[in-house]
C-alpha cells in the first residue's frame, strides 16, 4: 500500500485485514517463534482461568478460530470449573491481536469501549478479563461472553423463522444508535480514537482519509469518484454534535436471533464524529443485500427508521444531512472495493473473490450517481 501514510494507511489495513482472517484461519498461534497449537492454547487458558477464578480444575472445550471481523483473531471456546462451591459454565470468545502486532493499546480499548457500550445500554457481549502481558498467548488479548446468535444478513432477509426478527430490529437498532450516540465524544474512556482534529468538519476528515487510501491505491481513472469527492467537499455539513460514532454498524455486524437484535458486533473502526454517519452507512445500498425497497439494511424505509431513532435518541434529524452521510457511505464502499482489488492484483492475498469484489466497484458507482442527484431509491 505504497503512497499511503498515517491514519489513511490504518484505515486501508483495517479495511482488507479481515480478508486476512479468512484466509488465513489456521488453528494455530505464535507463541515467540514457536507455533502453538490448539492443544497448548487450550492448556494456557485453563491455567489462565484458573488463576483469575481462583479454581484447580478448569476445562477448556471446543476451543477454535473463527471467522470475521477486522484486524483481531477470534477464538470461541466453552470452558467449566469450580469455585466456591459453585459450579460455572460459561460459552466464551478470545479476542486477541495477531502476534507480533505492532498496534498498541487497542486490546485494552476495545475492553473498555465494549464496558463502556454495556454501561450506556447498548447490547454487546459481557467482557471478563483484559491482558496486555503478551508472554500469555503471544499478544494482547480479553476475553467475553459468547452470545448466541446468527449473523448471515441473507438469513435474516430470507428465511421465515427470523419473520419476527425482521419486524423487530428497525426499532431494535434505532434504539442501539442511539445508545452508542448518547456517549459524548469527551468521555474519558474514549481518548485515542480517531478523531477530527479541532476546528474539522468530521465530514471532511472522512473524506480526507478515504481519499488518502483512493489516491494511493487507484489503479484506474474513475470519474464518477472524483466527481463524489468534489460534490461532498461542496455540499459538507457540519456536525450538530459529536459523539461515538460505531463506524461500521450495519446488517452483517450484529447478532441476531428470532427475537431480534442480540448484540452489536465489529467495534474495531469505532471513533469520534457525526453520528449521522452511522445511519447514512445502514442506509448504504450493498447493506440491503437485494431488498432495495427497504433501504435501511434491507430492513425498513427511511422514515420508519428515522423517527424510531428520533423517539430513541431524544434528538430530531434532517433526512437530507443522512443523504449527505449516506453519499459518503457509499463512495467508502466504493473505495474499499478498489483496496480488495488491489489487494488481489499485488499479490498480498490472490483471490478470486477479492477480484470479483473489486469488478463491483462500477456498482457503487452507479449508485452514487442516483445518490447525488436525491434518487437514493434507485432500483
Amino acid at each position: 500500500m505504497r503512497g499511503l501514510t498515517g491514519s489513511g494507511l490504518c484505515l486501508a489495513q483495517a479495511c482488507v485485514s479481515w480478508l486476512f482472517e479468512q484466509l488465513f484461519a489456521a488453528a494455530t498461534v505464535r507463541y515467540g517463534e514457536r507455533a502453538v497449537g490448539q492443544d497448548e492454547l487450550t492448556a494456557r487458558l485453563e491455567r489462565y482461568i484458573a488463576d483469575k477464578t481462583g479454581s484447580t480444575n478448569v476445562v477448556v472445550t471446543g476451543l477454535q478460530r473463527l471467522p470475521g471481523g477486522a484486524s483481531r483473531e477470534t477464538w470461541g471456546f466453552d470452558a467449566e470449573w469450580q469455585a466456591n462451591g459453585r459450579h460455572e459454565r460459561r460459552a466464551l470468545i478470545l479476542r486477541r491481536d495477531p502476534p507480533g502486532s505492532h498496534l498498541k493499546g487497542e486490546r485494552r480499548q476495545e475492553f473498555e469501549l465494549l464496558a463502556l457500550a454495556a454501561q450506556s445500554g447498548v447490547p454487546v457481549p459481557q467482557v471478563y478479563w483484559c491482558e496486555e502481558d503478551p508472554s500469555l498467548l503471544g499478544a494482547p488479548f480479553f476475553l467475553m461472553e459468547r452470545v448466541a446468535g446468527e449473523t448471515l444478513p441473507r438469513r435474516l432477509l430470507r428465511d421465515e423463522m427470523y419473520a419476527e426478527a425482521r419486524r423487530r430490529l428497525p426499532q431494535q437498532l434505532a434504539r442501539a444508535l442511539a445508545a452508542i450516540h448518547s456517549i459524548p465524544a469527551d468521555h474519558p474512556h474514549l481518548r485515542g480514537l480517531p478523531a477530527p482534529p479541532p476546528g474539522q468538519p468530521a465530514a471532511l476528515f472522512e473524506i480526507d482519509r478515504f481519499e488518502q487510501i483512493y489516491r494511493g491505491l487507484a489503479p484506474d481513472p474513475h470519474p464518477v469518484f472524483e466527481l463524489a469527492f468534489r460534490w461532498l467537499r461542496q455540499h459538507a455539513v457540519p456536525e450538530e454534535r459529536r459523539t461515538l460514532v460505531h463506524g461500521d454498524f450495519r446488517v452483517g455486524n450484529i447478532l441476531f436471533g428470532p427475537d431480534g437484535l442480540r448484540a452489536v458486533l465489529d467495534w474495531e473502526l469505532a471513533h469520534l464524529g457525526d453520528p449521522l454517519e452511522d445511519l447514512g452507512w445502514l442506509c448504504v445500498r450493498s447493506w440491503r443485500f437485494g431488498n432495495d425497497h427497504l433501504p435501511v439494511g434491507g430492513l425498513a424505509d427511511r422514515g420508519e427508521f428515522f423517527a424510531a431513532y428520533e423517539q430513541a435518541a431524544g434528538v430530531r434529524i434532517d433526512p437530507e444531512r443522512v443523504r449527505y452521510w449516506e453519499v459518503l457511505g457509499n463512495l467508502k464502499w466504493g473505495v474499499i472495493t478498489i483496496v480488495q482489488l488491489r489487494t488481489h492484483l499485488d499479490g498480498a492475498v490472490p483471490n478470486v473473490e477479492l477480484a470479483a469484489i473489486g469488478r463491483r466497484t462500477a456498482e457503487v458507482e452507479f449508485e452514487l450517481l442516483h445518490a447525488m442527484k436525491g434518487d437514493t431509491q434507485s432500483p
